[in-house]
């Protein structure tokens, strides 16, 4: 591969990844504990990972259960998980905190596909928008003679292909994760 182009595939894979993280915090009507990950916890006035002050498991398909290293950290755990768009409410038993997830409706379903398919697109965008930057440094490249015309349609060409494998994989975790959500 040519060395003007390989930041460009990093920044495809980078693209890649993002999407990657983005469906995990999809939920699909199993409980995931990557849903928290993004949630912050205030700890003795630091937000905090909600990982670094509790345990997360998952007891059961549709429950994720959370233990406080501290008990009085519950009613902080209670707050922040409240205060997320996750559109569930916690139970507690003064030690333990239970979120439950309710079975998606056929229709809820249908919305979380289009909102993956959604982020597919957008992530297919970002790509392309790459492949144009690559394009443009390479036609740079030949004209202020660094690189011979036939070099650039080579280099373009391999842009193209780069381009071509990020958008197949793109659809690859898209299909993945609608199966996923339409499985009852």
């Amino acid at each position: 591969m040519n060395e003007k182009i390989k930041p460009f595939e990093e920044k495809m894979g980078k693209s890649l990844d993002t999407l990657r993280e983005d469906y995990s915090t999809i939920r699909a009507g199993r409980a995931n504990p990557h849903l928290l990950d993004k949630l912050r916890v205030d700890y003795y006035g630091t937000p905090s990972p909600l990982q670094s002050v509790a345990n997360i498991s998952v007891p059961e398909a549709r429950v994720i259960q959370i233990q406080p290293w501290e008990s009085k950290m519950i009613k902080e755990i209670e707050k922040t998980i409240l205060a997320s768009d996750l559109g569930l409410t916690p139970s507690n038993d003064g030690k333990v905190i239970r979120l439950v997830f309710p079975e998606l409706t056929e229709d809820r379903r249908k919305e979380l596909v289009k909102e993956v398919k959604k982020k597919a697109e957008g992530t297919k965008v970002a790509v392309r928008n790459i492949r144009r930057d690559a394009n443009d440094v390479i036609k740079k490249a030949e004209k202020s003679g660094e690189i011979s015309e036939d070099e650039q349609e080579k280099i373009e060409e391999e842009i193209q292909k780069m381009t071509d494998k990020y958008v197949d994989l793109i659809d690859k975790e898209m299909e993945s994760k609608s199966k996923e959500i339409m499985t009852v």
